[in-house]
């Protein structure tokens, strides 16, 4: 009954055209798998990740059409952090988003890590953290055809930020439903980790009970997943939450991994997923994310689905990205 770590962040985009640029172009991220929203077909679900789509290194977002842009407040999964190697590689990331136009805060320091807050054109927040003085879960591989120098290069998922307007019970919610330990408090903000710890094991919760509620929509997060390792650890994990009395959708088959969803506070959707079996269940390392894949149970409505969802040329295999040092 130990998570893993973070899975996944999912969130949501007003383009997934101008989702997948900033991610392949500027944040050089790999998309290792271009799908559509199961519950929603008509949606596409772009997941960008490290070099081999490993558990804890994926970014994902849903791009509802038609949905209203979100707004930020308190009670909503805040910021997602990205962890590149070193101090150094931050530095980097500074001269890179004034040359490209991406709004960023400055390099600063919280909780003894170095980060840079920045935003896309959605005004989701982001933030890369360095590993430089990190120790707990390992990180993934930078993608090796992209166009970040590795040494540079976004390696996967860093701490969750998290503004709650009740913080006893948040922190309650973590340290005896999830498990969580309370290793370091800044002001109003905690921070939290699970398993091995560190940057890919965290939790940052900030305490705002002067903000409005935020409202979701694109620029904002839809739901954030914590690793287990397989379908018995989700069922223990499914009784476990139910017993606390959170109701929680059961079992998901999602193909690329099983999930467990749990509303746990207002706003704040989690979820549970496994491991495996992966982004690369059908198709191979060399063309990651670059047809229309679908799970099996979808397969049979791909004309139709086809018709449906607008065409996105997310071919790179046939092109060559030079390393952008600057």
């Amino acid at each position: 009954m130990t998570l893993k770590g973070i899975h996944h962040i999912t969130a949501i985009t007003s383009s997934a055209e101008e989702n997948y640029k900033f991610f392949t172009y500027t944040l050089g991220m790999r998309l290792v798998k271009k799908t559509v929203n199961q519950d929603d077909i008509q949606t596409y679900h772009l997941f960008f990740a490290d070099d081999e789509g490993n558990p804890g290194t994926d970014m994902t977002f849903f791009d509802f059409p038609g949905i209203p842009k979100g707004s930020h407040g308190t009670n909503e999964i805040y910021k997602t952090s990205f962890r590149v190697p070193t101090d150094e590689a931050l530095a980097y990331w500074v001269k890179r988003f004034d040359r490209l136009g991406v709004k960023h805060t400055g390099v600063k320091e919280q909780f003894g890590k170095k980060t840079l807050s920045f935003v896309d054109m959605d005004d989701q927040q982001y933030q890369l953290i360095s590993d430089e003085k990190n120790a707990g879960v390992a990180s993934g591989a930078p993608w090796k055809n992209g166009p970040i120098p590795l040494e540079y290069a976004i390696t996967g998922l860093g701490p969750v930020v998290v503004r709650v307007d009740d913080i006893d019970y948040f922190k309650a919610l973590l340290e005896k439903v999830l498990l969580f330990k309370e290793i370091d408090e800044d002001g109003n903000f905690y921070l939290f980790e699970v398993g091995e710890g560190g940057n890919g094991a965290q939790v940052i919760v900030e305490f705002r009970d002067d903000l409005p509620s935020a409202r979701q929509g694109f620029g904002t997060v839809h739901h954030a997943a914590f690793r287990v390792d397989d379908k018995d650890a989700l069922d223990r994990w499914d009784h476990h939450l139910r017993q606390f009395g959170l109701s929680t959708s059961g079992f998901v088959e999602r193909f690329y991994f099983g999930s467990l969803y749990a509303r746990v506070a207002p706003q704040i959707l989690f979820e549970f997923a496994t491991d495996g079996p992966g982004f690369m269940e059908d198709e191979p390392y060399e063309t990651l994310g670059e047809k229309l894949s679908l799970p099996p149970f979808l397969e049979s409505e791909r004309e139709f689905i086809e018709s449906k969802v607008r065409h996105i040329d997310t071919v790179r295999s046939t092109k060559t990205f030079e390393k952008e040092y600057e």
